[in-house]
C-alpha cells in the first residue's frame, strides 16, 4: 500500500473517523479514503484487514499503519508541520494536548446518550443523567481556551488545530440535539460548522443509505 489511506466508518455515526478525517483535510495532503460501513456482518473482518485493533479510523502511510484518532492526529502534526496542527506556543500546545486527551478519554455519558447523528433533528433528546455535567465541562473547556488562547481566530486556540478536530463531533452533537449554549460557545459551534471540510462531511453523511438502529435516539 503506497501513499496516504484513511479508513473510516459511516460518516453519520463514526465520530472517531471524523476527527482523523478533519485533521488530514486540514493538513492539505492528498489521500485515498476507504469507507467501511459499521454494524454489518462483515464489518469487523473488513476492518481487521487494515488494523488488528478492529476499529476505525486507521491511517496507512506507505508501510506504516497508525490507529486511534488521537495518535493519527499526533502523527499528522509531525508529518505535516506546516499545517500547524498543534499551537506554536508551548503553554497553548500543552493545554491543547490536555483537552484533546480529555475528550479522547472522557464524556462517556454524553457519547452514549447523544450519539453522533448528522441527519436527524433530535432537539431536547438525549438528556440522560450525567449528560448536563459533561456538557458543562465541555463548554467550560471551550470558554477557557477561547479566553486564554483564541485571540488569533474563531477556534479554541485561534487557528484550527487538532483540538478542534477532537471536539468537532461534539459540535455536531450540540447542533443535532439543539443544546442551549452561551454566546462564546455558540460562536465556536458556528465556526466549526462553517468549515468547508465539516460541511462536506455532514452533506455526505446525510445521503448515506445505511441506518444503524442502535445508534438512533
Amino acid at each position: 500500500m503506497t501513499g496516504l489511506v484513511l479508513v473510516i466508518g459511516n460518516r453519520n455515526y463514526s465520530s472517531w473517523s471524523l476527527r482523523a478525517w478533519l485533521a488530514l483535510r486540514h493538513a492539505g495532503a492528498a489521500f485515498e479514503e476507504v469507507r467501511i460501513p459499521l454494524d454489518t456482518p462483515t464489518t469487523r473482518e473488513e476492518i481487521l484487514e487494515h488494523s488488528p485493533a478492529g476499529k476505525v479510523p486507521v491511517l496507512h502511510d506507505g508501510g506504516l499503519t497508525v490507529w486511534e484518532s488521537l495518535a493519527i492526529c499526533e502523527y499528522l502534526a509531525e508529518r505535516f508541520p506546516e499545517a500547524k496542527l498543534w499551537p506554536e506556543g508551548r503553554e497553548a500546545r500543552a493545554i491543547a494536548r490536555a483537552v484533546s486527551a480529555e475528550m479522547h478519554a472522557g464524556f462517556a455519558r454524553l457519547r452514549n446518550a447523544m450519539p453522533m447523528n448528522c441527519r436527524a433533528p433530535l432537539a431536547g433528546k438525549g438528556r440522560a443523567p450525567g449528560v448536563d455535567a459533561d456538557i458543562a465541562r465541555i463548554t467550560a473547556i471551550w470558554r477557557d481556551c477561547r479566553t486564554r488562547f483564541g485571540a488569533g481566530g474563531p477556534f479554541l486556540f485561534g487557528a484550527f488545530t487538532n483540538a478542534d478536530a477532537m471536539y468537532a463531533p461534539v459540535v455536531s452533537r450540540f447542533v443535532t440535539y439543539a443544546v442551549a449554549l452561551d454566546e462564546t460557545c455558540q460562536a465556536y459551534v458556528a465556526a466549526v460548522s462553517a468549515l468547508p471540510a465539516m460541511k462536506s462531511w455532514v452533506a455526505a453523511a446525510r445521503v448515506e443509505p445505511e441506518r444503524i438502529e442502535g445508534e438512533e435516539v
